[in-house]
């Protein structure tokens, strides 16, 4: 099923944001599927929402380069992804559906020759080629094998996050308390996949304290190419980590901070999910479940000692996000040049069924509700 309606306009500076849901509960068709919505980049203001697809349980969802295509996951077992071609009108005409390549994976990275994802429940990599009309072809599975102490959480691999680092494909394991990384070339990957079970080799690239759960992360760039660190934001102990390169690809862990100032929810968790930067990378956000926040720190690169000094996290505030349960937000692209007095963040609230806009003030890290928007159970919205 599809949609050739037209989103209604947010106001003069229009922007595209796409939905992936969950699963509500009702018939389907009646919430479960692909969204499409616009906002104004200027003031925040959400548009008329259009539920441009049908399609089991795509709990995340992500453009190809060029904006041409879209494809997402299904969060079943097994998993599967499914491709769409976007049309002018932006209604979304499928063009094929294959395995995943594991069990309920939960997060994708199109490239330009593959699609990328992180299999949560098996932990399996898998990257899904491309022909040469863009449809996804059979899965390369690079399995992973690995505990970590929490024995609820981490009884074996639990892949959550795939990002491209420095020319390779840097998977973050909840379950095993590591990044792994995987060549970038679908060629190289072809050759470590070892069958249908997928015993690919994985080479460490960084590893936490036991029991962290890294879930998220986000890369500050540095000069020539080369990450400066990444800020890895750990579910099981609710802190984000700063890493920085440590030689020959690998990442050690520079320091910790506590990922927000929130008091725990009355006999609950915090819970890290997404953590983004700002587009000059200045500012660091991160959505917490549990307190309901969306929290703000500072990054400050060093301007004295040594080139490679690690950056350091300032936390500045904790906004309440006016929703429940915030598992994904988009930080939108400033409008215009220079410095923005705020950033923009929109942000999924799966528990609560709605979408929320945050000013985040870029003196104080402070941030004001601008709009909400009733949606069925989303779980990522991503800027076209």
């Amino acid at each position: 099923m599809t949609s050739t309606s037209s989103p209604g306009a947010a106001g003069a500076d229009s922007r595209t944001l796409w939905l992936g849901t969950y699963p509500d509960g009702a018939e389907p068709g009646s919430g479960e599927g692909i969204w499409r919505l616009s906002v104004d980049g200027s003031t925040g203001e959400l548009g008329e929402p259009v539920l441009a697809a049908v399609t089991p349980s795509p709990s995340f969802v992500a453009l190809a380069p060029g904006g041409t295509r879209l494809y997402a996951v299904s969060e079943t077992e097994p998993g599967a992804v499914s491709g769409f071609e976007i049309a002018p009108d932006g209604a979304l005409a499928p063009s094929g559906t294959v395995p995943s390549g594991g069990t309920f994976p939960c997060h994708l990275v199109a490239t330009d020759d593959a699609v990328q994802v992180a299999n949560y429940g098996d932990g399996t990599f898998a990257v899904l080629p491309l022909d040469a009309s863009g449809a996804l072809t059979t899965p390369l599975r690079l399995g992973h094998r690995g505990t970590g102490p929490d024995t609820e959480r981490q009884e074996g691999p639990h892949a959550h996050f795939v990002a491209e680092v420095a020319g390779e494909a840097v998977v973050v394991d909840l379950g095993t308390d590591e990044l792994r990384a995987y060549p970038r070339s679908v060629a190289e990957l072809r050759s470590l996949a070892e069958g249908p079970d997928g015993a690919g080799p994985a080479r460490v690239a960084a590893t936490f304290p036991g029991g962290a759960g890294p879930r998220h992360l986000a890369v500050l760039d540095g000069e020539h190419g080369a990450p400066a660190a990444l800020f890895v934001a750990t579910e099981l102990d609710a802190r984000v980590y700063v890493l920085v390169p440590a030689g020959d690809g690998a990442f050690e862990v520079a320091s910790s901070v506590e990922a927000t100032a929130a008091p725990l929810p009355e006999g609950g968790r915090n819970y890290p999910s997404h953590v983004a930067l700002s587009a000059d990378g200045t500012r660091l956000f991160v959505a917490i479940r549990g307190a309901g926040v969306l929290s703000t720190f500072a990054v400050t690169r060093a301007v004295s000692g040594p080139d490679d000094a690690a950056p350091v996290l300032e936390h500045l505030a904790d906004t309440p996000l006016g929703g429940a349960w915030p598992r994904h937000f988009a930080v939108l692209a400033p409008a215009g040049e220079g410095t923005p007095d705020a950033d923009l963040v929109v942000v999924a609230n799966q528990n609560s069924s709605n979408l929320t806009v945050l000013r985040i003030d870029r003196a104080d890290g402070a941030g004001t509700l601008v709009d909400e928007l009733a949606i069925p159970v989303p779980a990522c919205v991503v800027e076209a």
